[in-house]
């Protein structure tokens, strides 16, 4: 990749709501992982509770790390760090709820999951190539004049488009999904309504790091399209 200046200009809106967003995660999860349920229960039982009142079979296992959490559509299978599997807290429980949301959401074909899984192939590719073709065309275009520097511009550009896309797919399936978490948990008794409000924080958090990986991808695109045009 190529130094520009223009380029940090462009993303630095979005890098610093980036860094605010995890920092805001970490600290939010750290303040309620000490703050117990009066359920007593783990992420790792409130989930099984959660997808067994669904009537789902789906696989609930610790994976290593911190905030590594996720739902496997391929192994119907969910997956928590290990703070959230075993943590009887109310930052596991919003986190493990959340996993199990997106279960459901899979399970009910919720349709911008169901897009977003379309559109994950091309944009995978465009997270790798994208930028590598781009930055290669403007040096082509930019320094020798190529023909051949515009057109790889215009495809990079094309592709990175399908990693917007999936960004801006992932934002209402997330916010469901935390949706759906607070409403699980307090319909089968997990928490309290007055424990919602810790849950509801750490899920708020996470969704910052969605919105600030949405943005970092408009940003970014708006730049391409303006080295585009010059």
């Amino acid at each position: 990749m190529i130094f520009d200046v223009r380029y940090f200009l462009f993303l630095a809106p979005a890098l610093l709501l980036a860094l605010w967003a995890q920092a805001k995660v970490k600290s939010t999860f750290a303040r309620y992982a000490r703050v117990a349920p009066r359920s007593g229960q783990s992420g790792a039982s409130a989930a099984r509770a959660i997808l067994q009142g669904a009537g789902l079979d789906v696989a609930v296992e610790p994976v290593p790390g911190q905030l590594t959490d996720h739902y496997d559509p391929r192994t119907k299978t969910l997956r928590l760090s290990e703070p959230v599997y075993g943590g009887r807290s109310l930052a596991a429980l919003g986190v493990a709820a959340h996993e199990a949301g997106h279960a459901i959401q899979h399970a009910t074909h919720y349709a911008p999951m169901a897009l977003r899984g379309l559109v994950f192939p091309v944009a995978s590719l465009g997270s790798k190539a994208a930028m590598p073709l781009f930055f290669i065309g403007l040096i082509l275009g930019g320094t020798r004049g190529l023909p051949l520097g515009g057109l790889l511009m215009t495809v990079g550009i094309l592709v990175f488009s399908a990693v917007v896309a999936f960004q801006l797919i992932t934002l209402p399936v997330e916010f469901n999904a935390s949706r759906r978490a607070i409403g699980l948990l307090t319909s089968r008794g997990i928490i309290a309504e007055d424990e919602v409000k810790g849950a509801r924080a750490v899920l708020s958090a996470a969704a910052l790091t969605y919105v600030a990986g949405a943005l970092q991808g408009i940003m970014t695109l708006l730049y391409m399209l303006s080295r585009r045009r010059n």
